[in-house]
């Protein structure tokens, strides 16, 4: 009997032994959880742009995320940094990422402002903060999609300001078109745990201690290599309402590591007071009303060829 009861024992020990290793093992690797982007981003485009890239390739394609009331700053956008032109020889496009609206008059404005101004990119989820994953992946895939010829694309908000100029001159300067992936940095950040913070991500969503690398989501710039890339691995990452985070997922799982743009700081999520001198060095800068980004426009433009202290 005493024999028997060991037995046991031992027959328990080494089934808890495993299922212990085998729950460790699932909570070392992040992409083990089942993915459920794929369930929630087969939504149909309501708008596509007029974008011939075929035989007209952008450089760069700039992604602003929008939210259907925000056409006061889509307006700004498309008069100032956001216009469509060439900058050092090299073709610039502005699109807009839109989900939908239940308000019936918001959705037929939207809708006749893209087909004036053919520059919406729209799918059939709710515009929500929550769904800015959903947004930002439907930027990658129209990139994947209907231009992968683009060599660069940008994804960004519609409260920045973007010095174009200085970006493109800087991504000449530094030459990488693939599994290229820059921004503001952010390479030991930890999950926020307080429930109430807008940015809080339950240990449900997401167990891990530790994010991996990635760039703020107010602006970061890629290879057009990179949203083909990211598309093919989204639907095996844990989907995470934080898109920022979640194209961090992505890029891990591709091994594609952020860099620096600069080795001077040039991407601002938490603002900048204006200069004409101080930003012409600066790529992107958060927290820029429509009245004010018309303004900082005219400033940089009406100061071109004037010179600055330590040119």
């Amino acid at each position: 009997m005493a024999y028997l009861y060991g037995r046991l024992i031992c027959v328990f020990l080494s089934v808890l032994g495993a299922l212990c290793l085998y729950f460790s093992m699932d909570y070392e690797t992040p992409f083990k959880v089942t993915p459920v982007f794929s369930k929630r981003a087969n939504g149909a485009f309501l708008q596509l742009p007029d974008t011939a890239c075929e035989r007209n390739a952008p450089f760069l394609v700039l992604l602003v995320t929008s939210a259907p009331q925000q056409a006061a700053a889509r307006s700004a956008i498309r008069s100032t940094w956001g216009r469509e032109r060439t900058v050092r020889g090299k073709r610039v496009r502005a699109l807009f990422l839109l989900g939908a609206t239940p308000s019936r008059d918001l959705a037929r404005a939207v809708a006749r402002e893209g087909q004036q101004h053919r520059d919406t990119v729209q799918k059939d989820f709710l515009d929500t903060y929550d769904n800015l994953t959903l947004k930002t992946m439907m930027g990658m895939e129209w990139v994947h999609r209907y231009c992968p010829q683009a060599a660069f694309a940008m994804k960004t908000d519609s409260d920045m300001f973007i010095n174009v100029d200085y970006l493109v001159e800087l991504l000449l300067k530094r030459n990488q078109t693939s599994r290229f992936f820059t921004g503001f940095l952010k390479m030991n950040e930890f999950p926020i745990r307080k429930k109430y913070n807008k940015w809080f991500v339950s240990k449900y969503e997401y167990p891990w201690d530790k994010y991996p690398p990635f760039c703020s989501g107010t602006g970061y710039v890629f290879s057009g290599d990179v949203a083909s890339l990211v598309c093919g691995v989204a639907a095996s990452v844990p989907f995470i309402r934080l898109e920022d985070v979640f194209v961090g997922l992505c890029l891990a799982e591709l091994h594609i590591r952020p860099v620096p743009l600069h080795s001077e700081q040039t991407f601002f999520p938490e603002g900048l007071a204006f200069s004409t001198c101080r930003f012409r060095k600066v790529v992107a800068c958060h927290f820029v009303k429509p009245q004010e980004m018309q303004m900082y426009w005219r400033a940089l433009e009406t100061s071109l060829g004037e010179e600055c202290p330590g040119d």
